[in-house]
């Protein structure tokens, strides 16, 4: 569902951009070339326009940086740019393609009895945000699933019941009596509310990452139930707190462009709180050092 919305924006603003140059050209006098050009603009700029306002919001509600994980202007801009490259890709050419790129889970019998992963993606994204990460934790050794959260804009709450479903399914593939739940941003609270309603005993572990535990000054620009309940210190988020699993880990950037100020929305009670620096919210999905630090989570006694 949510690739085939992707596909049909996608669709939408390109079929704009060509109504756009032909008038421009046979109307305008405008050449193919210019008219090209300004669609290229509209596209790559329209993109880092938004992630610009995103970085934007966040220096203004930021929270303090300890001084180990800081970064100069370089690790600044670098940043930056791996946000828009992950925006663009993701959201451009990834996501609205997620059978293509992704492809059916690999659901086998766990190597060295370890439980098998059920990945869960944030808010406007599915399965195919795991494109980078997969393979990378399948070539770990990992049995690796996913799940796209639909509809869109739903009641976070409403997720539980689809998780549970797929929880069910994997441990039926795999013959394993536990996953290990690993959340992106709303990916997490989606996982909590599953923990809430159904309790542990399937789940032995969370793991989430970049996830606003305790709501992000952003989510007052979004879209949907879903988005108002991550608003910080929402009524949704206050009846939140159930159990979780043994070892549970919540992994969060201090230079988080959708959950800030990072620290005080990203730690979760109960749970060991990991901060990072130098990582965009959507550069977690092509970020080495975020693959690093779930290796290391998913391997506590290591």
């Amino acid at each position: 569902m949510a690739a085939r919305q992707f596909r049909w924006l996608l669709l939408g603003e390109l079929l704009g951009y060509f109504l756009l140059g032909y008038w421009l050209v046979s109307g305008a006098g405008w050449t193919p070339l210019q008219a090209v050009g300004l669609a290229l603009t509209g596209f790559f700029g329209g993109r880092l326009f938004i992630v610009g306002l995103t970085f934007i919001f966040m220096l203004q509600g930021r929270g303090t940086v300890p001084v180990e994980l800081r970064i100069g202007p370089y690790g600044a801009l670098r940043m930056v740019l791996e946000e828009f490259l992950g925006f663009v890709v993701l959201f451009s050419l990834i996501q609205p393609f997620e059978a293509f790129w992704l492809g059916p889970d690999r659901l086998a019998k766990p190597a060295f009895g370890r439980p098998p992963l059920l990945l869960i993606h944030g808010y406007q994204c599915n399965r195919a945000f795991w494109f980078w990460l997969r393979p990378r934790l399948e070539a770990a050794g990992w049995t690796v699933a996913t799940h796209s959260l639909e509809p869109v804009f739903s009641d976070i709450d409403a997720y539980a019941e689809g998780i549970a479903r797929r929880i069910d399914e994997v441990l039926a593939a795999t013959g394993a009596p536990q996953v290990i739940l690993v959340g992106h941003s709303m990916g997490g609270l989606a996982s909590r509310a599953y923990l809430r309603r159904h309790g542990t005993g399937k789940v032995a572990r969370l793991i989430t990452l970049g996830s606003p535990h305790r709501g992000t000054l952003l989510a007052r620009l979004g879209l949907g139930p879903n988005a108002r309940q991550m608003r910080v210190d929402s009524p949704w988020l206050r009846g939140l707190a159930a159990p979780l699993p043994p070892a549970s880990v919540s992994i969060y950037s201090c230079h988080d462009n959708y959950v800030f100020p990072q620290q005080a929305c990203s730690t979760l009670e109960g749970a060991t709180n990991v901060a990072i620096g130098g990582v965009s919210h959507l550069g977690m999905a092509f970020s080495p050092r975020v693959l690093g630090n779930l290796m290391e989570a998913l391997e506590p006694s290591a």
